[in-house]
This record gives structure tokens, sequence and C-alpha cells, in this order.
């Protein structure tokens, strides 16, 4: 039970704070757990993840006025111009809005963070961003924790 409050907590706080990594987080946590425990800190990891990045969500709706988080999400560096075309591309289309979405959040590419704020800025309705977020987020998450036990199953 603790683990898994531990995983969501590190999970809102990774998803706020970009510089803390929530899969090595998940990574040490798996090594030192259970099998039992994996899927429920996958699952809350995901509900944290989601849950922290609704606050870019709203920045990007342009409801929220948090300087440090504006000037990070207005900073993409090297994505500035990919995130322009995305953002072409995705409006006035939910569905691949919404795949964009689902891929950002299980790969990382483009940045789940910058999609975020984009997919707030076209007004993606709030459900649809937190249903696709937190699939894709805790699919990502399962596969963080399950993986290295997988592989240690077949080499040995």
């Amino acid at each position: 039970m603790t683990e898994t409050a531990l995983a969501f907590g590190f999970g809102v706080l990774a998803a706020l704070f970009p510089f803390l990594n929530v899969e090595i987080y998940l990574l040490g946590a798996a090594a030192l757990m259970g099998d039992g425990a994996l899927f429920a800190m996958a699952v809350a990891a995901g509900l944290g993840q989601t849950l922290g990045k609704i606050a870019y969500y709203y920045l990007g709706r342009g409801a929220l006025d948090i300087p440090w988080l504006k000037r990070r999400a207005q900073n993409p560096g090297r994505w500035s111009a990919r995130i322009a075309r995305l953002r072409a591309k995705a409006e006035g289309r939910p569905w691949w809005t919404a795949g964009l979405l689902a891929v950002s959040s299980f790969s990382s590419i483009p940045p789940f963070m910058f999609v975020v704020v984009l997919v707030g800025a076209l007004r993606f309705p709030l459900w649809a961003f937190v249903s696709v977020a937190m699939a894709s987020r805790t699919a990502r998450f399962l596969l963080v924790v399950y993986a290295p036990g997988t592989v240690m199953g077949v080499l040995a």
C-alpha cells in the first residue's frame, strides 16, 4: 500500500517537474518489490502523471498563469517547429489529436509535456485527455515495471 501511494506521489511530482524521472523510480522500486506490488504501482504512477499533467493542460487552455510553468512550456527548443506543424494537423481533428496524445504519452515522442500544452490549447475535452493519457501512461509504466523481470526470465 505504501509503495503504491509513493508511486502515485512521485508520478504527480514528476509530471510537474520534468527533471524527476518516474521511469527510473519505478525501475528501482520494481527491483525491490515483489511482483504483487508492480501492477498497482504502475497504475498509481499513471494516475499521478495524468493528474499532474492537468496543470500543463490548463496552461495550454490559458486558464493558468504560473510563471515557471509558462517558461517551461513556451521553450520547446528544437521541438518548436515540430509542435507548430503538429498543431496545424491537429486543429479540428479530435481523433488525430487523441492518437498524437496516446503516442506521445506512451513513447514521449514528441515530448509529452508539450503535447499536453498543445491539446489544452486546442480545447481537447478534459475527459478525453484524462482517458487517453491515463491509459497510455499506465501501459508505458506497466512495460517499465514488468520488462526487466520478463527479460531476465527469458535469459535465465
